[in-house]
């Protein structure tokens, strides 16, 4: 079975997200498949639904024991949680916080557990460690293919 791992920004404009999600289909195929997602706001929440909508097996590789507290308002904590309860499998790290080494173990467990990885990205430098520059940079030093979705003209 393929697995397709997901690392993105966690903004961008409505927009972005429309076209990720007319995209997304044909990067995903059909089942089966596993769709590997950290379950983030933005990229991961919107990769996560379209793999369940699309009826494929969802792996969630959570950074740390206190990662609902990284969410930012109530509507991305119920998404995360939604879907977390749809996991078909649970991966959490041994890291005890939010914090940007947990981010980036995350990010590198996803892309081992992946065939491929989807970037919703839009080719800048990371922000901080762990950040999507860091997580395709990773996975092509792998080999692994990366497949970038991001709309000409976007800006986050």
């Amino acid at each position: 079975m393929t697995s397709i791992g997901i690392t993105g920004h966690q903004v961008a404009p409505a927009w972005v997200w429309e076209a990720v999600a007319d995209q997304l289909p044909q990067v995903l195929g059909s089942p089966p498949f596993t769709g590997v997602s950290s379950l983030a706001a933005g990229a991961d929440q919107e990769f996560a639904d379209m793999v369940l909508t699309l009826g494929g097996n969802l792996c969630a590789v959570i950074p740390c024991h206190d990662y609902v507290s990284s969410f930012e308002t109530a509507e991305q904590r119920v998404h995360f949680e939604s879907l977390l309860a749809r996991a078909r499998s649970i991966e959490q790290l041994d890291y005890p916080e939010p914090s940007e080494d947990a981010y980036h173990a995350a990010g590198h467990r996803v892309v081992d557990l992946s065939d491929k990885v989807v970037a919703v990205w839009d080719g800048r430098p990371a922000n901080g460690k762990g950040g999507t520059a860091d997580i395709v940079g990773y996975a092509r030093s792998l080999g692994k293919r990366v497949i970038v979705i991001w709309p000409t003209g976007a800006v986050r």
